[in-house]
């Protein structure tokens, strides 16, 4: 095996478990109900969900189950090429769309390499973290020539899951007892990003993670992943790592920073991580759901009385976004922002 590159060994207590256990996993729940008279039962199994987990696996989606097929062919497609290839669409610490392979999580290398676009091309962000600087500037994306029909493919699965993603805000919505459209307004100009990630076979399983604990900074996230397994959850009830089985033809939702703030906590983004193995790639695309750069967040008027102050301060997603988003980069001396930063004690 020889010599173990120390950038990707995780501290002892962040390890993780390779045991495999049967445990109870998230919620499954079946979207097609949206079309019928139990909207109301499914904006309460939503809501359960979102309470007490933070994570749900949907079925009956709408998302056209070939078009899933063809985005796991489309994104084995291009990890298969010689690495020369995709560094030719490499990002950098300017332009952050395009190919990676050295991203950190908590200041530890990721065992994986990924391809990284943006839904609105261009999008806007801020040129820094700093309060004081006005300066937006402009991210674009970049498509490399191979595979044949990368980039069609990778923009019409888009485009389906930015629709699921808006109507899952509309079930998120009803479930706090708020219009179906009360967080539409938040993503008009929204910086939403959609990954391709490679977990190679890796040969100190138990020393590395895939992606170490983190939580995600937008308001939804929506993953297809392949049958290989990987991703786990933090339980909230007893903080014990639930794996997320996969299920044929399911996306994994989970819920993110921004709608625990928007929530005023009454949901919670939640720890989940990724494992490797020894024998197997694995494959998985995340959308994040962003909202617009400009959107300053904080928990929202209806959810907020006299018994229920307001848990955070208001901060600007962008500015959030981009502070958050250099320690992807490359490791820092400094841990990460978090939205605890923000919170009223």
């Amino acid at each position: 095996m020889g010599e173990v590159d120390q950038a990707f060994i995780q501290s002892i207590e962040h390890r993780a478990n390779l045991d495999t256990i049967e445990i109870e996993g998230i919620p499954l729940i079946d979207l097609s109900l949206s079309h019928t008279t139990d909207i109301n039962l499914l904006v309460s199994e939503i809501g359960n969900a979102c309470q007490n987990w933070g994570f749900f696996q949907v079925i009956n989606h709408g998302v056209p189950l070939e078009l899933l097929e063809k985005i796991k062919v489309a994104a084995k497609a291009f990890f298969d090429q010689p690495v020369e290839e995709k560094r030719k669409v490499k990002r950098d610490e300017v332009n952050a769309m395009g190919y990676h392979e050295s991203e950190h999580t908590k200041n530890v290398r990721d065992w994986k390499e990924v391809f990284d676009f943006l839904i609105n091309d261009p999008s806007f962000l801020p040129a820094s973290p700093e309060t004081e600087d006005n300066e937006i500037r402009t991210l674009s994306n970049l498509w490399p020539e191979t595979p044949p029909q990368f980039r069609e493919v990778c923009q019409t699965y888009a485009r389906e899951v930015e629709k699921l993603g808006y109507k899952l805000l509309e079930l998120i919505s009803l479930s706090l007892g708020l219009p179906s459209n009360r967080l539409n307004g938040y993503f008009e100009d929204h910086t939403t990003m959609m990954r391709l990630n490679h977990y190679p076979p890796c040969p100190f399983p138990e020393l590395a993670l895939g992606v170490g604990r983190h939580k995600d900074a937008g308001a939804l996230t929506i993953v297809a992943q392949d049958d290989i397994g990987g991703l786990q959850v933090r339980r909230k009830s007893d903080e014990v790592w639930v794996p997320v089985k996969p299920t044929p033809n399911a996306l994994v939702i989970n819920v993110g920073d921004t709608i625990q703030v928007w929530s005023n906590e009454a949901y919670e983004s939640v720890e989940h991580r990724v494992v490797v193995n020894s024998e197997r790639e694995r494959f998985s695309i995340p959308v994040f759901f962003f909202p617009s750069h400009y959107v300053m967040v904080k928990p929202l008027e209806e959810l907020v009385n006299e018994g229920s102050p307001p848990k955070y301060k208001p901060y600007n997603f962008g500015k959030f976004f981009v502070a958050r988003n250099r320690s992807d980069y490359k490791k820092l001396e400094v841990q990460n922002i978090q939205i605890s930063d923000f919170k009223i004690i």
